[in-house]
């Protein structure tokens, strides 16, 4: 069974090519335009395995995103690993159990790969 991915970005070229580049290497692939279009996607079953997060995106950005998943009652949303996908030169916090790494734009699918089978591993079991 392939490993998913919500892709949360708000740019629709990055997000179409970043979802063509992990299908490409076996993942199922899940969209978002923004923060609160996630919580709707993240509303609906199956749970993905992992977040990729653009953290600069109007209406809910990355960092409301993880604060509002972090309070929602339903616990297992907070327990999905986030990956941040950013060009902000802003210092992204990685807080233990909240964004596990960050990836910066323009995005080296190489590095991708590895950050992502690397967290999708060890979060598997």
């Amino acid at each position: 069974m392939p490993y998913r991915i919500l892709v949360v970005e708000d740019n629709d070229d990055i997000r179409a090519t970043l979802i063509m580049s992990l299908e490409l290497e076996g993942y199922e692939c899940l969209e978002a335009v923004d923060g609160i279009d996630a919580l709707a996607v993240l509303e609906r079953l199956p749970v993905p395995d992992l977040i990729m997060l653009d953290m600069l995106m109007p209406r809910m950005n990355g960092w409301e995103f993880v604060e509002t998943i972090h309070k929602d009652p339903r616990a297992h949303l907070a327990k999905i690993p986030i990956v941040a996908v950013t060009a902000t030169s802003e210092k992204v916090q990685k807080a233990p159990g909240e964004i596990q790494a960050v990836i910066r734009k323009p995005v080296d699918l190489d590095e991708l790969y590895r950050t992502l089978s690397g967290i999708l591993a060890a979060n598997r079991g």
